[in-house]
C-alpha cells in the first residue's frame, strides 16, 4: 500500500535508507541525485544508470512506499514541471520586488561559487588528458542537447578558426543515425551531459568507442555513471539554482582546452588567422581583424 502522495521522495529515502540492501540503496541515491531521470526512464534504463537491474529499480520503488513506478513517476513529475529554471527565476524576481541590487550581487556571487568549485574539481591529469584527446583528433564532433549544445557549438567553431576540423550537432532519433555514420577511428566526441543521460546519449558513446573513437565527457554529476565508457571526464559545476547560465562552467573549461590547444601549434594558429581575416575581408570589406588566441 502506498504512502501519502504528498511526502517527498528525499524524506521517503531519508526515513528507508536503513532498511534497504546495498543494490536497493544504489537505486535510492540515484533517484534522489536525478529526479529529472525518473520521469523520463524505463526500470531498464534506471537499473542500468544506477548499476544495478529493473527488478531492483522495482523492489526499491515499492520499498519508497510507491504501488510502482508510474506512481513515483506522477509524484516526482509534479515536482520537476513546477522547479523549472524559468519557474526559480520567476519566484526569485518576485522576491527581489525593485531591489535590482541585490539580484546582481547575488547572481555574480553564485557564478563566482560555480566557477570556483569548478577549478577545485578539475584535476591536471584530465585537463592534459584532455588537451592531448583534442589535438590528436582528426575530427573532433561536439554533442549537447537543448541549452547544452550551445558550448559545444562554441567549441567546434574555435576549434574550425585553430585550423582543425570540428563540428555540432544536437540531432536525436534517425537524424542522429546520420551523424552516427560519419565518426571514424581517430575522431573524438564531446558530451556535454551536465546531469541527463538521454538513450540516444548512451547509444552516441557506445557507437564512438566501436569506432574507435575517442569520448571526452563534459558533466556535473554523470562521471561515475560514465567514466568507465569515456576516455576523459570533466566536471563543470551546474547552477544549484538554475539562475545563472547553464554553460558558464563549461564555457569556461572549454576555453582553458582550446588555449592550451592553440599554444601546441602557433603556427599553424597564425597562418589560419590570416586566412580568416582575408577571407572576412573579400566577403565584408572593412570588417574588424580577428582577434589572435
Amino acid at each position: 500500500m502506498s504512502d501519502d502522495g504528498s511526502e517527498p521522495l528525499a524524506d521517503r529515502i531519508g526515513r528507508r535508507i536503513g532498511d534497504l540492501s546495498a543494490a536497493e540503496r544504489r537505486v535510492a541515491e540515484y533517484l534522489w541525485k536525478h529526479p529529472g531521470m525518473i520521469v523520463l526512464s524505463t526500470a531498464g534504463e534506471l537499473g542500468a544508470l544506477s548499476g544495478t537491474s529493473d527488478a531492483t529499480v522495482i523492489r526499491t520503488v515499492k520499498a519508497l512506499g510507491y504501488s510502482g513506478l508510474p506512481e513515483l513517476k506522477r509524484a516526482v513529475g509534479r515536482d520537476v514541471v513546477s522547479d523549472t529554471p524559468a519557474a526559480r527565476l520567476r519566484k526569485r524576481v518576485e522576491q527581489a520586488g525593485d531591489d535590482t541590487t541585490s539580484l546582481l550581487d547575488e547572481l555574480l556571487a553564485e557564478s563566482v561559487d560555480r566557477l570556483t568549485e569548478t577549478r577545485r574539481l578539475l584535476s591536471e591529469p584530465a585537463f592534459t588528458a584532455a588537451v592531448e584527446l583534442l589535438a590528436g583528433a582528426n575530427t573532433v564532433l561536439g554533442y549537447g542537447l537543448g541549452v547544452s549544445e550551445l558550448p559545444v557549438r562554441y567549441l567546434a567553431t574555435r576549434l574550425q578558426r585553430l585550423g582543425r576540423r570540428a563540428r555540432s550537432t544536437s540531432a536525436t532519433g534517425f537524424r542522429l543515425a546520420d551523424e552516427l555514420l560519419t565518426i571514424e577511428a581517430g575522431d573524438v566526441v564531446v558530451l556535454n551531459a551536465p546531469e541527463r543521460l538521454l538513450p540516444d546519449m548512451t547509444t552516441l558513446v557506445r557507437h564512438a568507442r566501436s569506432s574507435g573513437a575517442g569520448v571526452l565527457l563534459l558533466t556535473d554529476s554523470l562521471g561515475a555513471t560514465l567514466d568507465s565508457q569515456v576516455d576523459v571526464t570533466l566536471t563543470a559545476t551546474r547552477s544549484p539554482s538554475g539562475l545563472t547560465q547553464e554553460g558558464l562552467s563549461t564555457t569556461l573549461v572549454l576555453d582553458c582546452l582550446l588555449l592550451a590547444i592553440a599554444k601546441k601549434d602557433p603556427s599553424s594558429v597564425s597562418a589560419n588567422t590570416e586566412l580568416l581575416a582575408s577571407l572576412r575581408e573579400r566577403l565584408v570589406p572593412g570588417a574588424p581583424r580577428p582577434r589572435r588566441p
